[in-house]
């Protein structure tokens, strides 16, 4: 159960931060704020950076 939370976690936080991306292409927000955003993002999805990269297929 803990894996497809995981998995859950990461398309959600994947979803959102393609959106953010669209925003700075679009000047809508800088990269600086996007950096800023990704950070709340993943721990709102209780993700680390090795949880995002580190999934094994």
């Amino acid at each position: 159960m803990k894996e497809k939370q995981l998995m859950d976690g990461v398309f959600s936080y994947r979803t959102t931060m393609s959106l953010m991306q669209r925003l700075v292409s679009q000047g809508v927000i800088t990269a600086e704020e996007y950096a800023n955003i990704d950070t709340i993002i993943a721990k709102k999805h209780g993700l680390s950076l090795g949880s995002i990269f580190s999934m094994k297929p």
